[in-house]
C-alpha cells in the first residue's frame, strides 16, 4: 500500500542553523545539548521517513552558530547528522557532523573509583570504532563504554 505524500510545513528561516539526518529519536538529546533558549524559532520535525536511516529526527534553529564544542556533543547522539548554516534564507554551507577521535570534558565517566570523579581533573574520552556503533574509552581509567550518548554531561 502506497503512503500518500504529506506537505511539511515548517518555518523558513533568514539565518541559523539546520541539524538533518538526526536519528529518531534523539531530536530531544539534540536540543538539550543545543543548550537552545532565546535564540528564535526553534523547529522540530520527528520520525520523517528517511532512505538513509528508515526514520529521521530534524531540528531548525534561528539565530544558532554551533561551536566546535557543541557539535563534538553532538556527534555522540547524532553521528549521521548534516548541519545546514541559512544566511539570508538559503543554505550557505552543508556539512557532515565530524566525529572526533577523543572527547575533552563534555562525557562523565561512570566508574565511580575513576579519578575524574575523585579529583578536579578533566575526562577525556577516546573513541573506539566508526560509524554509528562507535565507543569511548576512559583515558583515565581505562573502561570502554559502548552506548556513549548515556555519558553526554
Amino acid at each position: 500500500m502506497n503512503e500518500p505524500k504529506r506537505a511539511h510545513k515548517v518555518y523558513a528561516i533568514e539565518r541559523g542553523t539546520v541539524i538533518d539526518h538526526i536519528p529518531s529519536p534523539m531530536a530531544l538529546k539534540v536540543i538539550n545539548i543545543l543548550g537552545v533558549t532565546q535564540q528564535g524559532i526553534l523547529s522540530v520535525g520527528i520520525n520523517f521517513p528517511s532512505e538513509k536511516l528508515g526514520h529521521k529526527d530534524i531540528v531548525k534553529v534561528e539565530n544558532l552558530e554551533l561551536t566546535a564544542e557543541v557539535t563534538d556533543r553532538l556527534s555522540l547522539v547524532a553521528p549521521t547528522a548534516t548541519i545546514n548554516i541559512i544566511e539570508g534564507w538559503k543554505v550557505v554551507e552543508k556539512r557532515p557532523i565530524h566525529l572526533p577521535r577523543e572527547f575533552v570534558g563534555i562525557l562523565r565517566c561512570p566508574n565511580p573509583k575513576c579519578v575524574t570523579n575523585a579529583e578536579a581533573a578533566r575526562t577525556r574520552f577516546l573513541r573506539e570504532g566508526e560509524g554509528r556503533t562507535f565507543a569511548v574509552r576512559c583515558a583515565y581509567c581505562e573502561r570502554l563504554y559502548r552506548n556513549p550518548a548515556e555519558l553526554v554531561v
